[in-house]
């Protein structure tokens, strides 16, 4: 299994939207970066991910699982990009805000704190077990 990040802002779409989609999921679409479409395309199903509200709260809320694997987005009818579906597995029971996170040396090396910009990037199995502990969260 793999670990990720999804970042979303909550105004577009926020942990009440992804969990009101229950076991059915919801389409991670409207990416339009290469190297995150790249992490879509690299994902399996049952990986789990972080769900990261951006722009607002810039905090850890949730946890999701890929439901689908990378197939084209619906969003476009440009052949080159490509989603996931995930669904939501269960909120933090703390968020986990970034402040936290980049003043924690144990995840100094994480892709959210040196390439914030990226909107689905990888998470290391140490950083999964690190940030779902500070969030009192079962990985």
């Amino acid at each position: 299994m793999a670990y990720w990040l999804f970042k979303s802002e909550p105004d577009v779409w926020g942990w009440d939207q992804q969990t009101a989609k229950g076991a059915v999921g919801e389409e991670w679409g409207g990416v339009r970066n290469y190297q995150a479409r790249n992490n879509m395309r690299a994902m399996k199903t049952g990986d789990l991910g972080f769900f990261y509200h951006s722009r607002t709260g810039l905090e850890i809320v949730g946890i999701v699982e890929v439901c689908a694997e990378s197939h084209p987005d619906s969003t476009t009818d440009d052949p080159r990009w490509d989603c996931v579906d995930v669904r939501a597995v269960r909120p933090f029971v703390r968020p986990v805000s970034l402040a936290q996170i980049k003043t924690d040396l144990r995840l100094k090396d994480m892709v959210l704190v040196n390439n914030a910009r990226l909107s689905v990037q990888p998470v290391t199995d140490a950083e999964w077990q690190i940030i779902c502990a500070l969030g009192g969260t079962q990985p």
